[in-house]
């Protein structure tokens, strides 16, 4: 990796892992190697991050029959088919030198990859031209085998501006989410969150914590996040198909003890079923995660 951002670096600075960084930092590069390419092409969800054409910033979900996104040159992706109608990323990803984040995940082997650059609309699609491209390690994913692909009711079925009773139950039931986040100029990451059901809290309609579990040090999210506090998660219904988008903004906490924490502030919600969706089986957890979160009472403090 060419080199980090500001805010990556304060972040390293404050934890003190800038040495580790700039290790796992040589790994980043704008090339898609032959195992990236084929890793791409197996998988039926790319997930991307952007900012909508209103600046707020989503993570959204692309499905596809396996192939539907593949690597047509040594720094560039094809992607065939697009956003179901009423996502709100629809129209960001028809418009040339948006800056788009994606990730793709096989829950079927807990390998991941990520893929940063400059998107450009096609026809039947879009392209994206790579600047950063990278693998993480399997930490914090749950392992699941697909079932079937779901049928009917696609569509959106919820739009407000705070989580309803059923989408907090959503959220505190959720082992896995995507957060899209953003340094302007400096480019959109998309990456992945996981836990124990339980480790994103709820604190009210509008507000989401959960804690920062140890990664790469490369901290690109946290990063983004101090450069610029808009943020995008994607909460995945792995059974269902149902997707939960929120958008808002975020901030990291230190705490005394070295343990941090995001707090997220949500300023839109977007409930829907996708359609084409595959329907996963129930996880097995990642042996990384932590114990299970603390009680109601000990998060309350």
């Amino acid at each position: 990796m060419s080199g980090y951002h500001w805010g990556s670096l304060a972040v390293q600075d404050r934890v003190g892992v800038r040495e580790d960084a700039v290790h796992v930092g040589r790994s980043v590069t704008p090339h898609i190697k032959d195992v990236a390419a084929a890793f791409l092409e197996r998988q039926p969800h790319l997930v991307v991050g952007a900012a909508d054409l209103d600046g707020r910033l989503w993570a959204s979900l692309l499905t596809g029959v396996p192939g539907f996104v593949r690597a047509t040159g040594p720094d560039r992706i094809a992607v065939r088919g697009g956003l179901p109608e009423g996502d709100p990323l629809a129209g960001a990803l028809a418009v040339a030198g948006t800056r788009v984040g994606t990730i793709s995940l096989d829950p079927r082997t807990r390998r991941r990859m990520r893929l940063n650059g400059t998107l450009e609309p096609t026809r039947g699609g879009f392209a994206v031209t790579a600047e950063e491209v990278f693998a993480n390690c399997p930490k914090y994913l749950q392992k699941r085998q697909p079932l079937a692909l779901a049928g009917q009711g696609a569509g959106v079925v919820r739009r407000g501006h705070a989580l309803t009773p059923g989408q907090e139950r959503a959220v505190r039931a959720a082992d896995t989410f995507f957060v899209a986040t953003t340094a302007g100029k400096e480019g959109t990451d998309a990456s992945h969150r996981g836990g124990l059901p339980g480790f994103v809290r709820v604190l009210s309609p509008t507000e989401l914590v959960w804690p920062d579990f140890p990664g790469n040090a490369m901290f690109l999210t946290l990063g983004n996040l101090l450069a610029d506090p808009r943020a995008g998660l994607l909460f995945p219904d792995w059974e269902s198909g149902a997707l939960l988008q929120l958008s808002g903004r975020a901030a990291t906490e230190f705490g005394a003890d070295g343990e941090r924490r995001v707090r997220f502030l949500v300023d839109a919600v977007v409930e829907s079923v996708h359609p084409g969706r595959l329907r996963w089986s129930a996880p097995e957890y990642s042996p990384a995660h932590p114990l299970n979160p603390p009680p109601p009472a000990a998060q309350a403090a």
